[in-house]
């Protein structure tokens, strides 16, 4: 059992990183449905909160179906921080993280996500205005360093610890690499191995088999690791992974059944929350993830993308499973 403050969750557990623009509350619910342990909304800006602004009030959103579910902000104000962790507090999320890791230009302008590994006493000032205005277990998941020359993430671990943080996950990439080469998992193993370290370590970055999870559960002996870009369009991946570490057998690929019926939930729970026309127009970007790999693919991404009706893509599903059925699907003239 991993236990972040009164959180409980089981051996090695499986984690939704927070991924902006994706991480909304019907993909969380999928994600859930097939064995993530722990979901995280996208990352919400300390200032949209505090000026109420609708899209960032939006994003606090959670459903019972989710839980655990941890709501993430980020901010580079040490006031804005600390009301903001109030204002989430009332929304009633199982716990809290800090994002500073998120490697992209406007975040990193305010002073904000990845900037503040150059300022770790900035660092330290910023988590401890959340942790000091909340009592939900308050997390961060930040990143190895600012650049090579500068890892700092080990003296993070350890001061953020001190101040109170519950847990911590890191990507095991520097900001000036972004999402670019190898993640190196190195640093994370030995902050994990650190006798002064108490907390749950959780790894990120590059886990996209349950081959790897398993081997980087074993050489690094983190806690447990945070899926992102692998989840996107292949919730499976959570059960296959637990599936493999139970058996060390791989479970067969999700059918073609199963992808629209996974695909089918996303999207009405889209259209539930954010309403039909927006709901539509928002998972767009998702169906070639789902669809990757079938015949044809490009033809039914085209039809489903231009669909402006919940019931016409209902229909568009309809005709897919009826081509794979009829065998019509394998047809080059489908």
């Amino acid at each position: 059992m991993v236990q972040i403050g009164p959180v409980q969750l089981p051996d090695f557990p499986l984690l939704l990183a927070p991924m902006e623009d994706v991480s909304d509350p019907p993909f969380r619910a999928v994600c859930k449905e097939y064995g993530a342990d722990l979901v995280y909304t996208e990352f919400i800006s300390t200032e949209g909160l505090i000026r109420d602004a609708i899209k960032s009030r939006k994003k606090l959103d959670i459903f019972p179906a989710e839980r655990p579910v941890g709501i993430q902000i980020f901010g580079g104000d040490e006031e804005a921080m600390g009301l903001s962790a109030e204002i989430v507090e009332t929304t009633g999320p199982d716990l809290l993280d800090i994002n500073f890791g998120c490697p992209v230009k406007k975040v990193v302008c305010k002073g904000a996500g990845a900037a503040v590994l150059k300022d770790l006493d900035a660092m330290v000032r910023l988590t401890k205005a959340v942790v000091s205005r909340t009592s939900l277990p308050v997390t961060v998941k930040t990143r190895l360093g600012w650049d090579e020359d500068s890892k700092n993430v080990e003296e993070v671990a350890e001061r953020l610890q001190d101040v109170g943080i519950k847990a911590l996950a890191i990507h095991g990439r520097t900001r000036a690499q972004l999402y670019k080469g190898e993640a190196d998992w190195t640093l994370i193993g030995k902050i994990k191995n650190n006798p002064r370290i108490k907390i749950p370590i959780f790894g990120n970055g590059d886990i996209d088999s349950p081959e790897k999870a398993v081997e980087y559960q074993n050489r690094y002996g983190v806690d447990g690791v945070m899926i992102g870009r692998a989840a996107i369009g292949y919730p499976w991946i959570f059960r296959e992974i637990k599936h493999y570490r139970e058996t060390g057998q791989h479970l067969a690929p999700p059918t073609l059944e199963e992808r629209i019926a996974a695909c089918r939930k996303h999207l009405e729970g889209s259209v539930a929350w954010k309403g039909e026309k927006l709901g539509i127009l928002e998972m767009r970007r998702h169906y070639a993830n789902y669809l990757r790999g079938i015949p044809h693919m490009k033809d039914w991404r085209m039809q489903l993308v231009t669909a402006d009706s919940a019931a016409g893509i209902s229909g568009i599903f309809e005709a897919l499973l009826d081509a794979h059925v009829s065998g019509a699907l394998l047809r080059a003239d489908v």
